[in-house]
């Protein structure tokens, strides 16, 4: 049986440099595919196309992840732009949230990684809290804090301990949860730290960056749902 095929999104950076060049370049960091072929599966990426074409991406793929990013435009949310607030990238919020909807229209195994957790939670219909203190240690730099999971949820099966330290960077967090979501495990500070639709279903947001870490079990968990996925089941 071959690996499952995990497609990870990417963004479109208009000034990259490698080598001798400088050049606009489709970008993702290296800790994504390296955690998709650490837990067992092969690593696509998906640069923003046309949100019509989601669900063509998505019947190809055996799983998908939602990578970190920018802030999720607030009039996804039908809220007002506030001052901390990132600069908005309409053509990611567009692609990333067809890709969700895609997914979950077809079934196949979705992971939200921090900025993908938010999106999943908005597209089901929930908010964010547009600015949080305390889980930023300092500008492009990674901190750790720990999550406890919510017993009896799919993440507390991944993660049976009582606390797991994560590596963390955002600023942003769930407000509203949307209904048909459940929290599966919080900070300290009682953020919500993880969401997951319930079974039968494959959904599941981490608000951390399991890329960044050495913790590969929440991908293990998407490879494997992804190697049962119906459409690897419909091509094999």
């Amino acid at each position: 049986m071959t690996k499952p095929l995990i497609g990870i999104s990417t963004y479109w950076e208009e000034k990259a440099s490698w080598g001798v060049w400088e050049s606009p370049a489709a970008l993702l960091p290296a800790g994504y595919p390296r955690l998709v072929q650490a837990a067992g599966g092969l690593a696509s990426m998906l640069p923003p196309d046309d949100p019509a074409y989601a669900a063509d991406v998505v019947a190809r793929l055996d799983g998908v992840v939602v990578a970190g990013g920018p802030d999720v435009d607030p009039v996804h949310y039908g809220a007002v732009r506030e001052d901390l607030t990132g600069p908005p990238a309409p053509e990611r919020d567009a692609w990333e949230l067809a890709l969700i909807r895609a997914a979950l229209d077809a079934g196949t195994p979705l992971l939200g990684i921090c900025r993908g957790m938010q999106l999943l939670n908005v597209a089901l219909g929930g908010t964010l809290v547009q600015h949080i203190d305390g889980h930023v240690a300092a500008p492009g730099v990674f901190t750790t804090h720990p999550v406890r999971p919510v017993p009896g949820t799919r993440y507390a099966e991944i993660a049976p301990e009582p606390s797991t330290d994560v590596p963390t960077y955002h600023h942003q967090s769930v407000a509203r949860l949307a209904a048909p979501l459940h929290a599966s495990a919080h900070a300290e500070d009682g953020t919500v730290e993880a969401v997951e639709l319930p079974s039968p279903a494959w959904a599941l947001g981490v608000q951390w960056h399991p890329e960044a870490g050495r913790d590969t079990r929440v991908m293990e968990a998407l490879v494997r749902a992804a190697s049962g996925s119906p459409a690897r089941a419909s091509r094999e």
